[in-house]
């Protein structure tokens, strides 16, 4: 493969690439070194990139893998540096106990919800899969896969918001 061949080929999710970099690390300069990054690592793998199904897939997964691995290498860094100035800065107890109880009703809201939109929920929003990748698994168009969640995430609201105003259902 040579460059032309290569540019073609990673030009059209390049930007993605940029943006999820962007998303995760907040800095412009950081998501641009990413993303050099991961070209340089597509670059140095350009002889068996056909043997990838995505092309893209594979940049996104390298971006978001480089990227949670440099915050890593940063909060590993602050910590040695905070240290000195430690201050408490858990939750009070009363924080925890309502967030337990919100991620109990919630869990139990989705457990109600059919097995279908289980599934999306804990492709997208646990899992973190893209709408392509979900749509590929479980076999929807990614538009439904969109709907779907989209009524599924009103219906947690609803039934949260119910449950607060409300008391227990």
């Amino acid at each position: 493969m040579n460059q032309v061949v290569f540019i073609e080929l990673i030009n059209p999710f390049k930007d993605k690439v940029f943006r999820l970099a962007k998303r995760l690390l907040t800095s412009t300069e950081e998501a641009e070194d990413a993303t050099q990054e991961v070209m340089v690592k597509l670059w140095n793998k350009k002889e068996n990139l056909e043997d990838y199904n995505s092309v893209e897939a594979l940049a996104m997964t390298m971006t978001k893998n480089y990227c949670l691995d440099q915050l890593k290498s940063k909060r590993a860094s602050n910590l040695q540096i905070v240290h000195n100035n430690f201050t408490d800065r858990e939750p009070r107890l009363d924080k925890k106990i309502e967030d337990e109880d919100t991620l109990e009703w919630v869990e139990k809201i989705i457990n109600e919800m059919p097995e279908q939109l289980q599934l999306l929920i804990q492709l997208r929003d646990i899992e973190q899969y893209e709408f392509d990748e979900i749509a590929k698994i479980v076999n929807m168009n990614e538009t439904a896969i969109r709907v779907a969640l989209s009524r599924a995430r009103k219906k947690i609201r609803e039934s949260m918001t119910n449950t607060h105003l409300y008391g227990t259902k």
